[in-house]
């Protein structure tokens, strides 16, 4: 197996990550400064920084249903995280992207080094899909602006598909996005004075949220 996937498989790095730690030489093979395109044989001790990387001997991705008020992190400091919800075999898998804490619905966690990459990376423009709740109707105009123009913000200008959810509601939407910058759908509307009430997360790439019921985990692949 090429080095770099063997760190991404059994850390939480992408390949690209674990290249850029190869070439600043903090990566070892048997005790010996590893190289770029290096292959990992049977036997052989990888570290990184010193630490032992142990892939594991098998790929594991669930798909939970965050519910709101839970932390996507191991420290909640002080609030309850994703990992308390989670059975003992799944609490070394970790997130693709992020929920924040007010926001609720689909979580994938995985220790499938490429496949983090493969849905995270921005190159690769995933579908998001969320069902979303604002403060007060949406104006036609400012619909049009965020369909069509896009909402300029301070990390780039940000376009979202906005749907109804249900015919003559300006409350509810479903918004799709390929992006995923920080906060980026409440920010958006916040930008043109409203406030996102709820956010929830139905679509993530090809997986779909279904009936699965709120703080329960579904394995995916293993």
């Amino acid at each position: 197996m090429r080095l770099n996937k063997y760190i991404a498989s059994g850390t939480d790095m992408s390949r690209r990550r674990a290249d850029v730690y190869i070439e600043a030489g903090r990566v070892t093979i048997n005790g010996k400064m590893a190289e770029q395109g290096q292959t990992v044989q049977d036997g052989d001790v990888v570290e990184v920084e010193g630490k032992l990387v142990t892939p594991p001997a098998e790929l594991t991705t669930i798909m939970l249903n965050k519910p709101r008020g839970v932390v996507v992190s191991r420290d909640g400091q002080g609030s309850d995280t994703v990992y308390d919800l989670l059975p003992p075999e799944y609490q070394r898998l970790n997130p693709i992207g992020r929920l924040d804490k007010d926001s609720s619905g689909l979580l994938l966690l995985t220790n499938d080094g490429q496949l983090a990459q493969m849905l995270s990376h921005p190159s690769h423009q995933k579908v998001k899909m969320y069902e979303v709740t604002i403060d007060k109707p949406l104006q036609p105009l400012h619909h049009q602006m965020i369909s069509d123009h896009g909402i300029q913000l301070n990390d780039g200008l940000s376009r979202l598909q906005l749907e109804r959810m249900h015919d003559g509601d300006s409350l509810n939407w479903q918004v799709t996005m390929h992006e995923g910058r920080n906060r980026q759908i409440r920010r958006t509307f916040e930008a043109l004075g409203y406030t996102v009430a709820t956010l929830h997360r139905t679509q993530f790439g090809s997986y779909t949220l279904g009936n699965l019921p709120e703080g329960h985990c579904q394995i995916i692949t293993a």
